[in-house]
């Protein structure tokens, strides 16, 4: 079992270049970049890993302040599971205080959902990060919907969100950072009862 010192992985999943930077797929990687924002930090190339990552501090200073190392993998989404596990092993991370956050097509857009381990539900982001190193690791499923009428998965989820759901999107990014900060001060339960819609 892990304790409160040990630092946390938290992974915004998608896949790099400004091409992709407002596809529904890149979600994850929206998230992150708020919780950068709200620890004061940039994000900087790993030395250890293809990814971008910032170390800092998260949660309200005394016991539940947490060290954090958030990572944004610079591999294309389908190979997440290499950066994230090269990290992991740098930075001495136990699997269960690892976060994925991630976009998922069974739940309704702006929907969050809170889990530690399980399927990866045909993500291939997750489906890569379990095949590397275990599923026992957090998810922050940002719900995206299913594509609509015979649009193809992967068309739908390398488009960019639609302009209704542009107007939610930057309170759902909010409230999908604020249930990270949740889960890692106050532990999965909290954070579920809280976030889980």
């Amino acid at each position: 079992m892990s304790d409160a010192t040990e630092p946390w992985l938290i992974v915004g999943l998608g896949n790099p270049g400004p091409d992709y930077a407002a596809n529904r797929h890149n979600v994850g990687f929206m998230v992150a970049d708020l919780l950068a924002e709200r620890i004061g930090g940039k994000f900087k190339r790993a030395q250890k890993a293809q990814a971008q990552v910032v170390e800092g501090r998260m949660g309200p200073p005394g016991p539940e302040n947490r060290r954090v190392i958030l990572a944004k993998p610079m591999s294309y989404m389908n190979l997440s599971g290499g950066p994230v596990t090269a990290l992991r092993d740098f930075y001495k991370v136990p699997t269960d205080h690892i976060v994925a956050i991630h976009d998922e097509l069974d739940i309704d857009y702006g929907t969050l959902r809170l889990k530690l381990g399980g399927g990866d539900n045909g993500h291939n982001g997750l489906k890569s990060m379990t095949k590397s190193m275990g599923a026992d690791y957090h998810r922050v499923r940002f719900g995206i919907g299913r594509p609509p009428g015979r649009m193809q998965v992967a068309d739908f989820v390398l488009k960019d969100f639609s302009s209704t759901e542009r107007k939610e999107l930057a309170y759902l990014v909010d409230r999908a950072a604020d249930s990270v900060e949740c889960l890692l001060a106050e532990g999965l339960e909290r954070a579920q009862s809280a976030y889980n819609s």
